[in-house]
């Protein structure tokens, strides 16, 4: 076999040779050997740059350009951003301590919906080209609104929110949990505090307010004592209902005030009277006894005594208001407002009143250190305080005198003597028989 293929390629290659011979001239040694070289250096070369494209990647552009039959790409179409950066509408938002964008929604302010913006986000490029739109629509510098500072921080705050992902994932947590809200940033949201006032304003407000409520205060505290000694007047109250002799006095002068007024208007109404019967004397009848005709003394003897007594009151009581009215002072310091009633007033005296307190309590103890007796002015004012100012002003000085002389700054005199007081304030009937009582040794 080899023998075989050895015949045949023998032939081949020794007609290959004849060829080139022919063909090729023959060189020189050292032209041949330089024509070598260059080819070698060919032939790497070439190689080199056939190992240089098989490892270089196909471009993809390239091959789809050079495809026929195959339509090019269209560039991306840029889409017109309609959003209207003077629109005022920015929603709402519960965030009392601003921490994000205060009452306005974030959201609406860059003109973006809620909804919308978590399913399908938005570019970054979008929002900061909505920015720089409304930043330049409400600069405080340019803008003519008077809200344009406010709204261009707001504006500033919105882009921070919605570009920070942390900061708009809390910001979307507690859109409708409050409470999350009031756990971090405190539960004082609710409130605020209103804008400072000028105090001076305010002391003098208070001030003046104070000295009218004293004011009225005095005149209803002498209202109250003029109602009850009005009502006794008129009423005629007994010691035991609470009568006085002020009542008792003030319904004298009542009576003769309203007997000289009826006795004027008596005489006036006799003239028209007998002048009336002369006309109509024989119309009406016989007159009766002192000229009345008979029918008019038929009508008052109709009248029964509860009529007859509340006619009596109701004429009684206008003239007693009016002698009330007249009083000024019913003591005690039931008395009308004055100046001096004034808080103002109150307070200039009060240094005074403590100094001259403390001397007298002060020169009282000495006395007593020394052994001196009582002189009439600490007689008096130990009695005043024992009964108290109220009762001791509404004493006459006669009474003044015997409460003094049965010194009841001391406790059983003084004991003594409210019970004689309540006994005064008795009926008849029930003075006879609390004596009885008491002599009987029945009364505690």
């Amino acid at each position: 076999m080899a023998l075989v293929v050895t015949a045949v390629v023998e032939p081949i290659r020794a007609q290959e040779e004849a060829t080139s011979s022919s063909t090729v001239p023959p060189q020189s040694g050292e032209k041949a050997e330089s024509e070598a070289k260059t080819a070698t250096t060919a032939d790497t070369s070439k190689e080199t740059e056939g190992t240089a494209q098989e490892q270089q990647p196909p471009n993809p552009s390239s091959q789809n350009n050079n495809k026929e039959g195959e339509t090019p790409r269209r560039p991306k179409e840029v889409i017109e951003d309609k959003f209207d950066a003077s629109n005022r509408d920015w929603g709402s938002y519960y965030d009392p301590q601003n921490v994000f964008c205060g009452k306005y929604d974030c959201y609406k302010i860059l003109g973006f919906d809620y909804d919308s913006f978590g399913k399908n986000p938005p570019d970054t490029k979008v929002i900061t080209k909505r920015y720089r739109k409304l930043s330049r629509e409400w600069h405080p510098d340019k803008s003519k609104h008077r809200d344009a500072k406010e709204r261009f921080v707001k504006i500033a705050r919105a882009y921070e929110v919605l570009t920070d992902v942390q900061v708009r994932k809390e910001y979307d947590s507690m859109r409708f949990n409050q409470e999350a809200y009031f756990a971090k940033y405190g539960t004082s949201v609710l409130w605020s505090y209103a804008p400072k006032s000028d105090v001076t304003l305010v002391i003098l407000l208070i001030f003046v307010v104070a000295n009218v409520a004293m004011w009225y205060s005095q005149q209803h505290r002498w209202q109250l004592v003029a109602n009850r000694l009005i009502k006794a007047a008129v009423e005629d109250w007994s010691t035991a209902q609470g009568g006085t002799p002020e009542s008792k006095d003030l319904r004298a002068q009542a009576l003769k005030i309203l007997y000289e007024n009826n006795n004027h208007g008596n005489e006036t109404a006799a003239g028209a009277v007998d002048n009336g019967e002369k006309d109509n004397g024989a119309a009406e009848g016989t007159p009766g006894k002192k000229g009345a005709p008979k029918k008019l003394k038929s009508a008052i003897k109709k009248v029964s005594g509860k009529e007859k007594k509340k006619m009596e009151e109701e004429a009684l009581l206008p003239v007693v208001q009016a002698l009330v009215n007249e009083i000024h002072d019913f003591g005690g310091g039931f008395h009308k407002p004055t100046w001096r009633d004034l808080l103002i007033v109150s307070m200039a005296k009060a240094p005074f009143r403590l100094t001259t307190a403390v001397v007298w309590n002060a020169n009282y103890y000495v006395r007593r250190m020394r052994g001196v007796a009582l002189n009439d002015e600490e007689r008096q004012v130990l009695t005043k305080r024992a009964v108290g100012p109220v009762v001791w002003d509404t004493k006459s000085e006669d009474e003044q005198q015997e409460m003094m002389k049965r010194e009841l700054w001391i406790l059983s005199n003084l004991a003594e003597w409210e019970e004689e007081q309540h006994v005064k304030n008795l009926s008849s009937a029930e003075q006879k028989q609390y004596a009885k009582l008491k002599k009987k040794g029945k009364l505690d």
